[in-house]
């Protein structure tokens, strides 16, 4: 694997690859004394010969075979500067057809067109393979897209572990084992050997150096006592001691149902939304004056109550003949209304203002209405709020938002949702309460500034002591030091600070693993990967059922795409976007035992590095004889 660019992200990537996958990385950094160079520099030191470091004065055709691209598996461009990571494809491309690429650009749109543009010059060069299979070659990310699944995770379900599968989000929680086949859970991917180290909201902690499935064997049973059992049998779980834990998969729903808003009565119209309360009450009164006046002329006069009205009318408007010839009580009461008239014309004029607006303000940001509860307050929408807006809405959360900028990129998305938007800094007084933020259910803190984000943190806190916050800082040393500064102040609330990079690097090492990978759960030090797989050509799955295609301790069968082979999406890590022609989810997962799998089905599949291995190795010699379903 080889990976250009000295940023957080590039760091990240290749501890993920090394550590987790057990790859061999090399990584191209212009410095090793500036930017992240020396963090990369001391990773490789402690990576037993997994990482190489080398220093290069530019990303040239020259620095890319010193790394080694024309032999390397996968080449990861991980620079902000969209154009640089374009050039080097092309250049890599060129030097190797078959490396794959992963790229980081933030537009979508040029993302799909770069991965069709870099496909096509593949099949040109090499008009023997089959277009389908090179749907894997290049891969576009953006880590505004692939953190987002996460931030939202963290603040809907108070959880930082996940994994995306068509659209639909996965977590792995510990559970007694007594709970493993109780719902939500999909399925058990571990029964632990030990109670795992456990943070909020049931995270599980691993830092997958290791695998354990070196230590078992193909029925599941474990060699050593000191390792967890991966994807054990079912048998196995329901014989186990009621006091173990477990390691199950479930979905991340919300906590509470969505609350529907009130239905509004057709043909009423929202006077509370157009006209403040203190205009309304100015109106009122004065319409009980013209009243009183027209109940006094009628008694004065004697004339048809009408009569008396229309009268008392034109007197308040100053157009009536004046009452000369008429009885003082009725002169002085003309005088009274044109007096009351004075006071009408700057009240027209108020009414006016005031309705033009709330009809302007209607056509640009909603302010939160009063009854706002249980709701999200998302504070900066740029590239990452933006994201995280878009990915709340679908999942059907309200939202509030807060942003300085009235020009900042996620304004124009936050409009089109009809999502209430604050135009002000969050670090005022006043503004986290005009968000409703004490009857809020989380604070997503996302602004480009760590400080930014620490004091509206800090704020909301004082504001709703066990308010869940997750906040967005780039220093991992200064977001390790506020987040246990912030769970020892606040004991009863769930406090989460990320970083985008560390949310970003799995999905670009899942991407150069191959796009079957979609994510890994370590569990303990072992890990185990979530991938898809089509099941053609691959003896271990094609043609066996759900129960025969599970091998203890390698692999299981998770789900299965209902998709048609046309319209399935190529990555089932990605989000899928809206007007495309598949928007998720076709997955599956309560298969029966007995169903078979055919040659045009693809699976969502658990399996070890080993096991994974030995499926793929399958798949690529169908002639390879069966792995033993016995013995060691």
């Amino acid at each position: 694997m080889v990976v250009c660019g000295d940023d957080a992200l590039a760091y990240r990537l290749a501890r993920e690859l090394a550590g987790l996958y057990g790859e061999e990385v090399t990584v191209l950094v212009p410095s090793l004394r500036r930017g992240y160079g020396p963090w990369i520099a001391a990773l490789a030191d402690d990576s037993d010969g997994l990482v190489e470091v080398l220093e290069v004065p530019g990303y040239d055709d020259a620095a890319l075979l010193d790394a080694g691209v024309d032999r390397a598996t996968a080449l990861a461009l991980t620079s902000e500067d969209d154009q640089e990571n374009i050039h080097l494809a092309l250049r890599a491309r060129r030097l190797n057809p078959d490396v794959r690429l992963v790229v980081r650009l933030f537009k979508r749109k040029l993302g799909r067109r770069l991965e069709d543009l870099l496909d096509r010059a593949v099949s040109a060069r090499l008009p023997g393979l089959d277009r389908r299979s090179l749907a894997a070659t290049t891969t576009v990310l953006s880590d505004a897209d692939t953190a987002a699944p996460a931030l939202v995770a963290a603040a809907v379900a108070g959880v930082s572990k996940t994994v995306q599968a068509d659209g639909m989000l996965l977590r792995a929680v510990e559970r007694p084992a007594s709970e493993a086949g109780v719902q939500p859970a999909l399925c058990t991917l571990a029964l632990m050997s030990a109670p795992a180290a456990v943070t909020e909201g049931g995270d599980l902690e691993g830092d997958g150096d290791s695998d354990p499935s070196d230590a078992t064997d193909t029925t599941g049973v474990t060699a050593h006592s000191d390792h967890p059992r991966l994807l054990p049998a079912d048998a196995v779980v329901a014989a186990a001691d009621p006091d173990r834990r477990v390691i199950v998969l479930e979905t991340i729903t919300r906590d509470e149902p969505r609350t529907m808003p009130p239905v509004r009565l057709p043909g009423a119209f929202p006077l509370g939304s157009f006209f403040s309360r203190r205009l309304r009450a100015a109106i009122a009164g004065l319409a009980a004056v013209v009243v009183l006046f027209a109940l006094l002329t009628w008694k004065i006069t004697g004339k048809p109550f009408l009569e008396a009205t229309h009268l008392a009318l034109l007197d308040v408007f100053a157009i009536g003949d004046p009452a000369l010839d008429e009885e003082p009580e009725r002169r002085i009461l003309q005088l009274l209304s044109a007096l009351s008239g004075m006071l009408l014309l700057p009240l027209l004029l108020a009414v006016v203002l005031e309705s033009y607006g709330t009809f302007r303000a209607a056509s640009g940001l909603r302010r939160p209405p009063r009854g706002t509860a249980d709701h999200v307050v998302l504070v900066g929408l740029g590239r990452i709020g933006t994201r995280v807006l878009d990915r709340l809405h679908a999942l059907g959360i309200p939202v509030v938002c807060v942003e300085r900028d009235q020009n900042a990129r996620g304004i124009a998305l936050a409009r089109s949702l009809k999502v209430p938007v604050l135009v002000a800094d969050a670090t005022e007084e006043g503004v986290l309460e005009a968000a409703r933020i004490s009857r809020s259910r989380a604070l997503l803190a996302l602004t480009s500034n760590d400080s930014i984000n620490l004091e509206t943190a800090l704020y909301a806190r004082e504001c709703n002591p066990v308010l869940r916050v997750v906040l967005r800082l780039f220093d991992d040393r200064f977001a390790a030091t506020v987040n246990q500064a912030l769970r020892d102040s606040y004991p009863d609330a769930l406090t989460r600070s990320r970083s985008v990079s560390a949310l970003t690097a799995p999905s670009f090492a899942g991407a150069m693993m191959g796009r079957h990978v979609l994510g890994a759960v370590a569990v303990e030090r072992g890990v185990l990967l979530i991938a898809a797989m089509d099941v053609g050509g691959c003896p271990e799955l094609e043609g066996r059922t759900i129960a025969e295609a599970f091998r203890p301790g390698a692999w299981r069968v998770l789900a299965l795409d209902l998709s048609s082979p046309d319209d399935r999406q190529p990555d089932l890590a990605t989000t899928p976007h809206t007007g495309s022609r598949h928007l998720g989810t076709g997955l599956e997962w309560n298969l029966h035992p007995g169903h078979v799998l055919g040659p045009q089905d693809r699976v969502l599949l658990a399996a070890t590095r080993r096991g994974l291995g030995l499926l793929q190795s399958a798949c690529a010699d169908p002639g390879t004889p069966a792995p033993e379903r016995s013995g060691a």
